[in-house]
Order: structure tokens, then sequence, then C-alpha cells
């Protein structure tokens, strides 16, 4: 499972908007889908390499250049992205070959030097059932109104989890979802909802303006492919308290700090006002980490906080630190901790025990399930 994470115009099969050749990074790819790897990275003094199943290997031993690297990416950019790079140093963009998939590609600096981290996307979005994923997660589907928080580290698969939970509202539901993305990662089809999928630096300037827009549009789902700014954030808060069902993403460990990664990013004198509006618009904080499975690949361990009175009461006084306490009481209500998750697996032999004592945030807890355990068994 990965972050599931084209190109201009919109979905071209690239930009050439250098006048480069594409042939070099074209091969770099094949190699990286033939591997079923996830990302290609490419950074200056070092071989061209691929992460597959969470390690790195190398593609080949020839040591890549900065210069090399812009002169193998910069021809697949999107116009818009080519802009950005040239003023920034930073471009996101996306991309497509025939034959080989669409991919996602950062292009960046490091050192100095061009750097690039190009990520697979996969051709179809899974559905939630293929994700491994605690099977309280399927509830999400069936909110009607407020923010999810889809939390986790980089690369853990909050992207694909997301796209998942809206393929499963799309199949099941008749409702006008729209998404908003950086780029477009996963792309959706008209099912029983209609979808759509707006693009920024292509559809819109930039998140806000396009979440604005999107207000008036009358949608019952927003997707937020991440919150990266206040002003998108303060939106997001809103349109959840009037209505709105809200999925969004945020690079985080756990269900306190999903939360507190948002109220903590306002001004001091603002940060009591975010917290009172978060305690009210709040359905649901999930968060998840992937870990090696014994039979190779990678599983999810998830925790997931059905927010509730008690919650609400802990995000308004900024009691966070109660929080796994709140996933305990709710656990009737769909409620589970990431040591219940990392419990489940190491039942079903999925994990090793040392994996799940290394991601466990409180290991006393996922002791105390392994001897409940043992005593039953």
């Amino acid at each position: 499972m990965q972050d599931g994470f084209e190109q201009g115009g919109v979905w071209g099969e690239g930009g050439g908007a250098s006048g480069g050749s594409l042939a070099r990074l074209n091969e770099w790819l094949s190699a990286l889908v033939s591997l079923a790897g996830s990302d290609l990275l490419l950074v200056s003094g070092a071989p061209a390499c691929v992460r597959v199943d969470g390690l790195v290997r190398n593609l080949d031993a020839e040591t890549l250049t900065g210069a090399g690297i812009e002169s193998a990416v910069l021809p697949a950019l999107s116009p818009n992205a080519l802009e950005s790079y040239r003023r920034t140093f930073i471009a996101d963009s996306s991309y497509r070959v025939a034959g080989l998939g669409r991919f996602r590609i950062n292009l960046h600096h490091e050192r100095g030097q061009a750097a690039a981290t190009i990520r697979a996307l996969p051709t179809a979005v899974p559905a939630l059932s293929e994700l491994r994923l605690p099977p309280e997660v399927e509830a999400l589907t069936r909110l009607t109104r407020g923010l999810v928080l889809i939390g986790g580290p980089a690369g853990s698969g909050k992207t694909t989890t997301m796209a998942a939970l809206i393929n499963e509202i799309n199949r099941s539901e008749a409702r006008h979802i729209v998404t908003i993305e950086d780029p477009i990662e996963y792309e959706h089809a008209h099912l029983q909802s209609v979808v759509e999928q707006v693009e920024v630096g292509i559809d819109a300037p930039d998140f806000p303006s396009a979440l604005r827009a999107a207000l008036r549009q009358a949608p019952d789902v927003l997707v937020i492919g991440e919150m990266r700014d206040l002003e998108t954030m303060r939106i997001a808060v809103a349109a959840a308290e009037t209505g709105h069902l809200v999925f969004s993403t945020l690079h985080t460990t756990d269900v306190a700090s999903t939360i507190s990664r948002i109220s903590d990013s306002f001004p001091l004198e603002r940060q009591n006002t975010i917290r009172q509006e978060l305690a009210m618009a709040l359905s649901a904080v999930f968060t998840q980490v992937l870990l090696p499975r014994r039979s190779g690949g990678r599983t999810p361990a998830a925790e997931l906080l059905v927010v509730g009175y008690g919650a609400r009461q802990h995000i308004r006084r900024n009691a966070l630190q109660h929080l796994h306490q709140e996933i305990t009481m709710t656990k009737s209500k769909g409620s589970v901790s990431l040591e219940g998750s990392l419990a489940r697996l190491l039942a079903k032999g999925e994990i090793e025990r040392d994996d799940a004592l290394l991601w466990a945030i409180h290991p006393d807890d996922l002791n105390s399930f392994l001897r409940a355990a043992e005593v039953r068994g």
C-alpha cells in the first residue's frame, strides 16, 4: 500500500516545456514499474534509486548530477510547474507515460543541486476492503457532515485510504463530490455520485481559491488533498461546521498530534477560537502507519477516534493528552487504538512483535492487549 498518490493540458504525456528528452526519465520509470516500486529517487552524488516495500535500492552504479536530473525531469513538468520551479526551485507536477501509467513528480533543490522524488500512481482506486484496515474505518463512509482528518507519516498510505473512502461513497451514495488536489493522484469515475476533481495550478491558482469556489458548487463531500496553509484550514473547518462532509490529510503520527497540528498552526491569539470551532466541526480523526509484513510487503496499523462529547471537551480545553483514554472509552462507538490495531495484527501473525513495540505509542497498553490474548488463548 502506498500514498496513492498528469501532466499539463490536463492529462498530457509530457509538457516538453524545456525542449529536452524524456527518454532517460522514462527508462528509470520503466524500471520502477517492473520492480513494483513506489518511488524513484534522484539525488545528486548518488545513483538513481527506487523504493520497493519501503526499502531503497540502487538502479545502477552511475552517479547523478544536479544538471543531469534537471535535464531528465524538466521536460515532464507542466507549464505551471515549470514556472514554479524557475521561481522557487520547487515544483509538483504529474506525468503520464503510455504503457507505464501515471506518476507524481516533486522536483526540488538540496545542497544547491536539483533532486527529484517521483511516485508511481495506481491505475485504479483500490476498494476499501483491499487495504487491510480495521473494519471500523468503513463507518466513515456513512457520515453525512463534519471534518474527517487522516494523518500519518509521509508514505504511510493516507492518500490511498482517503481515495478508497471516497470511492466507497461514490459507489454507494448519490452525492456531489469535489476533490481539490496538487496534483490529482487518483482519478474517480462517476458512479452513483458525480465527482469533480480540481487540480491546483491548472484548474485553480491555490487551495483557498479552489475551496472557496467549491463551496459555491453545492457539494455534499469536499476532499482536500492536504491542508497546507491557515486559510485552507480555516475554510475547511467552517465548511464542516456548516453541514459539509470534509476529508483531508495531514503529516502527523497520532490522533492528538493531528488535532494539534491544526490549532497550533494559527497565531497564538487565534488558537483558542480555532479549538472551539474544531471541537464542533470534527467527526473523526484517523491515523495510520505501515509496518513490514512477515510474508513480505507492508500492512497498515491504524488509530481511529470517533469524536463525541468527551473528545470535544478535551479539544476545547486543549487537553489533548486525554484523547488516548477517550479512544478506549468510545470503543463501542467505533474508536480503535493504535495498540489495539497492532495487537490484532500480531494475533493474525502478520507482523513481528518487535515491530509492533517499535511503533506503539503506549507500549504498556500493547503489552496489556497481548497478555489478555494469551489468557484467552
